[in-house]
C-alpha cells in the first residue's frame, strides 16, 4: 500500500538544495517514489517535499542513501521532519 510523506527542513540555500534534489530524480523513480519540492513562501529557507513511496522502509532505504546523506551534511540546517500517512 503507498504511502503518503512530508519531508520538512531548513536548508542553507534553497535554489542549492533544490539542484541537488532535482539530481535524485532517477533513483528516485527506480525505487517508485515520486516526490515534489516546495518552498516556504514566508520562509525562504524552509524546504517542503511531499509526495509518494511503495512503502516507509523503501522510502527510508532512499532517504538513508549516501547520495541523499550527502545532501542533508551539505545543506540542511536543521534536521529533517518526516511525516508518513497512510489513506484510510
Amino acid at each position: 500500500m503507498t504511502i503518503t510523506v512530508i519531508v520538512q527542513a531548513e536548508v542553507k540555500d534553497f535554489t542549492e538544495w533544490k539542484t541537488m534534489f532535482d539530481n535524485l530524480e532517477q533513483q528516485r523513480q527506480q525505487m517508485g517514489i515520486n516526490l515534489k519540492a516546495y518552498k516556504n513562501e514566508e520562509s525562504p529557507n524552509y524546504s517542503y517535499v511531499v509526495g509518494t513511496a511503495p512503502s516507509e522502509t523503501i522510502f527510508r532505504d532512499f532517504f538513508n542513501s549516501p547520495e541523499r546523506q550527502a545532501i542533508q551534511k551539505s545543506m540542511m540546517l536543521t534536521p529533517p521532519e518526516i511525516t508518513f500517512l497512510r489513506e484510510c
